[in-house]
């Protein structure tokens, strides 16, 4: 069982998927910080220099005398993941479709490979009398 495993997390494809997770990991973290450091606080301006993510509907607000807590719906957080959700997707489109152009560009590299060349008419006719000669002897 062990030797399976072993060949199983050996083989290219976990390796690849692996890499891939990190580099994902990384790349969201890269994201995450353009969205919330960089986009979001220009729209805040654009919006009239307001803070998305402290953006609120309270639902029910804090009442101490009855030991309540503020109950409140964060639509500015979920506004700004859909920001961050929306550039992630969209750099992987990007990727993928470089990778699929990369791809495209091999395939036609391949079937425009020079075919042999074709053999002379002189050729083909010694063929011809060749054959005819095996079939007689």
């Amino acid at each position: 069982m062990f030797k399976e495993f072993k060949n199983f997390a050996i083989k290219g494809n976990v390796l690849d998927l692996a890499i891939g997770v990190i580099i994902g990991g990384a790349f969201g973290k890269i994201v995450s910080s353009l969205v919330n450091d960089i986009i979001m606080p220009l729209f805040g301006v654009i919006l009239g220099k307001i803070n998305l993510t402290q953006l609120k509907w309270i639902v029910q607000k804090a009442d101490e005398n009855r030991g309540l807590s503020e109950l409140s719906v964060m639509y500015g957080n979920f506004l700004q993941n859909v920001v961050d959700f929306l550039i992630i997707s969209f750099s992987i489109f990007l990727f993928v479709k470089l990778l699929d152009r990369i791809k495209k560009k091999e395939k036609e590299e391949e079937e425009k490979a020079p075919e042999p060349p074709k053999p002379s008419k002189e050729e083909e006719l010694l063929t011809e009398i060749r054959d005819l000669l095996k079939e007689k002897s």
